[in-house]
Order: C-alpha cells, then sequence, then structure tokens
C-alpha cells in the first residue's frame, strides 16, 4: 500500500466517524425528537466527548500498516488505544450524566409536601452518579495501565500483593475513606439532603453542594462554609427542613400592659391572611410574660412554606405590628415607670435639722 493511499484510508476513515457523530447530534436536535426529554441533555453533554471518541475509533481503524508508518506504528497505535479508552470513559460518564440530569431536573422542580422526599432523591442520586463515575474513571485508568508491557509484567506480583498494599493504603487515606464512607451514610440515612436548611455552629445556611467528601453551606449572606462530611457524622447540627420544609416564624414585642390584646390579634390576622408568604395554616398571638421592667411580653407566631418565606414574614410582620400600635395606640408603647410622689414630711431628717425633743 503506498503512502499515499494509506494517508487517505486514514482521512476517510476519521471522516466517516466524524460524520456519523454530526449525524446523531442533527437527528437528536431535529424536530422529531423535540419531545424527547433526554435529547438535548445528550446533545449537551456527549457532543464533544463523541467526536473525541470517533476521531481516535476512526484513527485506529485507518491506521496505516507497519511498513508506512515504520518504528513509530506500535507507539502510534498505542497513543491511539490510549486515546480511545480516554474518550470512551469521558462518553460513558457524560451520557450517564445526562440520563440523571432529566430526573434530577424534574425533581429540582417539586415543591409543597413532596419536596422533602424529592430532595432525599435528588441528593441519592447525585452522590451515586459520582461514585459510578469514580469506579469508572478507576477501571479506565487500569486498563490504560496494563496497555503498558512493563505494567502487565509485574501485574501477578501487584495481585499478590494486594493485601498488604490495600492495607497500607487504607491506614494512608483512612481520613479520606472516612468522609467517603460518611457521605453514603448521611446520604442514605436521610439526614442531609441537597437545599436542607441547617445551623452549623450558629451560622445559618443552605445545602449547595453534597458530595463524598465535603459538604458547602451556603450562608444567609452568600458566604460558602466548606466542612468535610465527616463533620457531621461526630457533631450535632440542626436541621430545619429534616421532615418538611415549613418553618414557623417567631415575632416578640415588648409592650406596655394597657395593649389591646385583642384588637391586635385581630390585626394580626388580617395582615397574614393578605401576604402572599403565609401559608395560609398556623398563626397565633400570645401575650407570654410579664416582664420586671413593668412590660409585657407578646408573642406572634406564623407559619411559612420554607425558611427564606419565614424570615422575611417575621420582618414584615413585626414593622407592621409597630407601626399599628404607634398609630393607634401609642400609649401602649414601651416605658418605664417611676414613682416621683414626695416622701412624708417626718419621714427623713436633713442635715440642718436637729433631733426632736423629749
Amino acid at each position: 500500500m503506498s503512502t499515499v493511499t494509506a494517508l487517505a484510508v486514514l482521512v476517510g476513515s476519521v471522516l466517516l466517524g466524524l460524520l456519523v457523530v454530526e449525524i446523531l447530534r442533527r437527528a437528536l436536535t431535529s424536530r422529531l425528537v423535540s419531545r424527547w426529554p433526554l435529547a438535548p441533555p445528550i446533545v449537551r453533554r456527549c457532543v464533544k466527548p463523541g467526536f473525541t471518541l470517533a476521531f481516535a475509533a476512526g484513527a485506529t481503524a485507518g491506521l496505516p500498516p507497519r511498513e508506512v508508518l515504520g518504528r513509530s506504528a506500535p507507539d502510534v497505535r498505542h497513543a491511539l488505544s490510549l486515546l480511545v479508552i480516554a474518550s470512551l470513559t469521558w462518553l460513558i460518564i457524560q451520557a450517564a450524566y445526562a440520563t440523571t440530569d432529566v430526573a434530577l431536573d424534574h425533581l429540582t422542580k417539586i415543591e409543597g409536601d413532596r419536596n422533602v422526599r424529592a430532595r432525599r432523591v435528588r441528593t441519592q442520586v447525585m452522590l451515586l452518579r459520582r461514585t459510578c463515575a469514580a469506579v469508572v474513571v478507576i477501571i479506565a485508568v487500569s486498563s490504560m495501565l496494563f496497555t503498558f508491557p512493563a505494567v502487565r509484567a509485574v501485574g501477578a506480583g501487584l495481585l499478590a500483593s494486594a493485601g498488604i498494599a490495600g492495607i497500607v493504603a487504607g491506614i494512608a487515606a483512612q481520613s479520606t475513606l472516612s468522609n467517603v464512607f460518611a457521605g453514603l451514610q448521611l446520604a442514605f440515612s436521610d439526614a442531609l439532603r441537597i437545599d436542607d436548611v441547617l445551623v452549623v455552629e450558629g451560622q445559618w445556611g443552605r445545602i449547595e453542594e453534597l458530595t463524598l467528601t465535603y459538604v458547602v453551606l451556603r450562608l444567609w449572606d452568600e458566604r460558602r462554609l466548606v466542612l468535610p462530611v465527616s463533620y457531621f457524622v461526630h457533631n450535632s447540627f440542626e436541621n430545619w427542613t429534616r421532615h418538611t420544609s415549613r418553618v414557623i416564624g417567631t415575632v416578640l414585642l415588648h409592650v406596655d400592659w394597657s395593649v389591646p390584646v385583642e384588637e391586635l390579634r385581630t390585626e394580626l390576622y388580617g395582615f397574614l391572611r393578605d401576604h402572599p408568604l403565609w401559608d395560609q395554616k398556623d398563626w397565633v398571638l400570645q401575650v407570654t410574660d410579664v416582664l420586671p421592667n413593668g412590660l409585657v411580653q407578646v408573642r406572634a407566631l406564623m407559619s411559612a412554606h420554607d425558611s427564606a418565606s419565614a424570615f422575611d414574614l417575621r420582618c414584615d410582620v413585626r414593622e407592621h405590628l409597630i407601626a399599628y400600635i404607634r398609630e393607634k395606640y401609642p400609649s401602649a408603647l414601651p416605658r418605664f415607670r417611676a414613682d416621683t410622689g414626695a416622701l412624708p414630711q417626718n419621714a427623713a431628717w436633713t442635715d440642718d435639722q436637729s433631733a426632736p425633743h423629749a
């Protein structure tokens, strides 16, 4: 085979592989499959690895014979085989991610009472696909290593000493392995989920990312608190959305004894009834304490769909009640009382007064 013919075969084989991928891409983006939910994520994730695999496979199939490439033929074929394994691994991982993206997008849109179960399934699916991706990468790297003759030669020895090597590796990676097992434990014990609201060491935030090794907590001021997964196994924390995302907010007011509680209760209900953040379920206004400084403590409770809505609702209720008391009943505003009445004349003696004689 001449060099020109060999190069023509090589170019034709590569172009054929790329053409097949392009035809599949156009088919997935056509109107015929526009209603297929898997088409957009497959196109988005699998086009680049698909073209890479097509190039590697086409080049391997159309590779010129040894007499054309000369001594470099084994090295070129070996490099192409490594590229095929890497691109195939990339394509498998991206295809798995594309398949699960549809389910994750659907679970993200679920609200209400089913939201807790949806977040639990979403967290488990994300951790499972990351675990599977890690396993696929390990298998691919092992396959690539065993394409080297030197690695194959020592393969039997490595297998014979696998027990000792496993013990050494386990001791060296004890912290990492503990985080991995802790991540699986938290995900499948339903202790943590994506979008759960937590209070960790006095910091309020929402779980933004949950991996096998660390948890990213998005705090209320947009800061990110990154903690190892093992932290949540060995330390206590508050989970405000463990069973439901509903949260009851509290507003405390310290007012004078003359405050009209019944009218304040009516005003609170009227305000909540028209407020979009109230979930139309729980509310109450009660006098919960009498303070030593001459004031009473009034507590208003109201429920919301989630903690963010409850915080905004609490602020709105507090502002409204303060404005209502200030405008309608200014005499009920907080004030301290002091008795300034004059003492009886014979109750105290001054320096310039002498004691009466007997």
